[in-house]
């Protein structure tokens, strides 16, 4: 089977703590969004502490257009990208050229070439690599680029796949948006970069042996996540029914995908979730009947970065990977929610002697 053979993170320079976030927010949006006082409690509930953005703190105090927000974007982009990269790749022991494709993941900025074109030249990747650029599959992106290296992986048993998923969240911020989805997002959302080695069957070494992956789609749930283009940027949609959905769909979901392969929620010894958020955590320890520690490594990635959209995920799978190697045996789960509504899943295979 295919295997995760390491992963790596990056986050960038401009630390926020949520107290400041929340400081920012009221003196931002005061008698601009109604009840305002009575929405603020949201920050510190979060289960935030600190986050990071590529812009600095004045930048978020005026408006920017796409054009500026853009080439932002590709200049940090492609720095995180490149320094989470180095550190999967390092991880995995691995030299850039021995990297056979790269899948790069995101939703939050725009730029062609595309980054993955500008991370084989950063990183010294071979001319013939082949890559994949994937945008739109925001929170899910994550373990989608995850399965489609599966995928990949499966016909092409001597690949060495390195996927990079880079979210700069903070650059869709959009200053005169006086949406509670946008109140949401300015208490939830954070920039960072994460990324993953998958290798195939052929290659040696240890790590995650990923089974099988799963995705699903649920119909007529475009309004629940997403962002809307407008002139000025990307504005986000977020329903406040998303915790609501969990806590109603999680356990079919799950429990349908698991019956692939004969075996049931209690049969999991590892959930590495995306934390979008505390209540979504919350519901998804409810509909699963998870122990609170079962949730601690997505808790803690929540805390220390925020929701970095399809990068989250990773950072969970890195703290994963960083404390217990490739395992003690017995099975986990790779999960995201992202837009449209949908969910990316894959079961993996915790052997001790992989």
């Amino acid at each position: 089977m295919p295997k995760i053979r390491s992963a790596g993170t990056s986050v960038p320079a401009t630390r926020i703590d949520q107290a400041e976030a929340e400081a920012f927010a009221r003196l931002k949006f005061a008698g601009r969004i109604p009840d305002l006082e009575r929405l603020m409690p949201l920050f510190a509930n979060s289960g935030i502490a600190t986050r990071y953005f590529a812009a600095p703190r004045d930048w978020f105090f005026t408006s920017h257009d796409m054009a500026e927000k853009s080439a932002l974007y590709a200049v940090e982009a492609t720095r995180l990208s490149a320094e989470a990269a180095g550190r999967a790749l390092a991880a995995a022991e691995f030299a850039p050229g021995d990297i056979d494709y790269i899948i790069y993941v995101n939703t939050t900025g725009l730029a062609t070439p595309s980054i993955d074109a500008r991370l084989i030249n950063v990183l010294g990747l071979r001319r013939d690599v082949r890559r994949t650029p994937i945008w739109g599959l925001g929170c899910a992106g994550g373990a989608a680029g995850l399965s489609h290296a599966h995928h990949y992986a499966l016909a092409h048993p001597r690949a060495r796949i390195l996927v990079v998923a880079t979210e700069l969240c903070g650059l869709t911020f959009l200053p005169d948006d006086v949406s509670k989805a946008n109140l949401v997002a300015t208490a939830l959302f954070a920039d960072g970069s994460a990324a993953a080695v998958v290798c195939g069957d052929d290659v040696d070494g240890p790590g995650l042996e990923i089974r099988g992956t799963g995705s699903r789609f649920f119909p007529d749930s475009l309004d629940v996540m997403g962002w809307t283009v407008l002139q000025e940027g990307l504005q986000v949609v977020f329903a406040q029914r998303i915790p609501e959905i969990v806590q109603q769909t999680a356990a079919e979901d799950v429990g349908a995908f698991l019956s692939r392969f004969d075996l049931e929620i209690a049969d999991l010894g590892v959930f590495l979730l995306h934390p979008g958020g505390a209540k979504v955590l919350e519901a998804y320890q409810n509909a699963l009947d998870l122990r609170p520690e079962q949730l601690d490594l997505a808790r803690g990635v929540l805390r220390d970065y925020g929701n970095m959209s399809s990068a989250t995920v990773l950072f969970v799978l890195e703290r994963y990977l960083q404390a217990h190697g490739a395992g003690n045996g017995g099975h986990g789960l790779i999960s995201s929610l992202g837009p449209g509504f949908c969910s990316e899943s894959l079961l993996v295979e915790l052997s001790s002697s992989s």
